[in-house]
């Protein structure tokens, strides 16, 4: 049994698919505004217009949840250590189902985990990747137990209210995330997230390897983008991120006064950034 994709065409086009990966614990919409700027920008400049996509991951906004046969293995904690790879295979075959055989992928947080995990899986299927506020290590034994526990709460109570500090200012966070519409908005996209699609996505992410042995092995064109005051992802990780490609050049961009949800928080740059690789995967093509 495969898992299901429920996948958001913002534009149809020629050429390499440009594929969207989205953080947790929202859905596609978070590429709303930057998907809109990406066209745009494009379009002054007079490219060609490609795919752009945005798949919801499993059990995010109205995806499917999938069944337990197509989660794999379940480890003594409730953990999908194989989660991860099944979702990439979905996404790979998403791709080669419309009749591509390669892909931008863009990861934002959680993103990056399935685009490094397509890095690792489909590498033939990698024409150009960007890392967004995210990581390529696995998860403490403290991180873990706390997702975990987050989706056992989930599940046992029917609510998302364990993931909704995401929508809440904390301090040092960006104007943006300070904001009463970020907050809104953020409040009202968590409160539509199903609570079991919430804890399946939380156990996936605490049962996933560490993929920092994939970062050399990266070779297509690359980009990581991250907020100055991201604090899961700051700039001098993501730097260390891109440095260990060494395999290709990885253009970093640092947003500034942008937290975790850069895509969200500044668009207009992260899309400049992500244009910016389609450009260097088309010259390399």
């Amino acid at each position: 049994m495969s898992i299901e994709l429920n996948n958001t065409v913002y534009r149809e086009g020629w050429g390499i698919p440009l594929v969207l990966v989205h953080a947790f614990p929202i859905d596609h919409r978070m590429w709303d505004d930057c998907a809109r700027a990406i066209i745009r920008l494009a379009d002054a400049e007079g490219m060609e217009p490609f795919p752009i996509w945005a798949p919801d991951m499993p059990g995010a906004g109205s995806g499917p949840i999938p069944a337990p046969a197509e989660c794999g293995a379940v480890a003594a904690d409730g953990a999908y250590p194989e989660a991860l790879d099944r979702m990439a295979d979905a996404y790979a075959a998403l791709v080669r189902g419309a009749g591509y055989d390669r892909a931008i992928w863009v990861g934002l947080s959680m993103g990056g985990y399935l685009v490094m995990d397509v890095q690792r899986l489909h590498p033939d299927m990698v024409a150009g990747l960007a890392m967004c506020d995210t990581k390529a290590d696995a998860d403490s034994a403290a991180s873990r137990a706390n997702r975990l526990r987050i989706a056992e709460t989930c599940e046992r109570d029917r609510t998302v209210e364990p993931v909704m500090h995401f929508a809440r200012p904390q301090e040092g966070d960006s104007s943006v995330k300070r904001s009463p519409a970020f907050v809104e908005r953020f409040t009202a996209w968590i409160n539509e997230q199903r609570p079991e699609g919430v804890a399946w996505r939380e156990r996936m992410a605490a049962g996933r390897p560490d993929l920092n042995d994939q970062l050399p092995k990266v070779s297509a064109p690359a980009a990581v983008v991250c907020g100055d005051l991201d604090p899961s992802s700051p700039p001098e990780a993501m730097r260390s991120l891109a440095r260990a490609m060494t395999g290709t050049r990885a253009e970093v961009t640092v947003v500034e006064d942008c937290g975790h949800f850069s895509a969200y928080e500044h668009p207009d740059v992260v899309a400049a950034a992500l244009l910016g690789l389609v450009r260097r995967v088309r010259a390399a093509a």
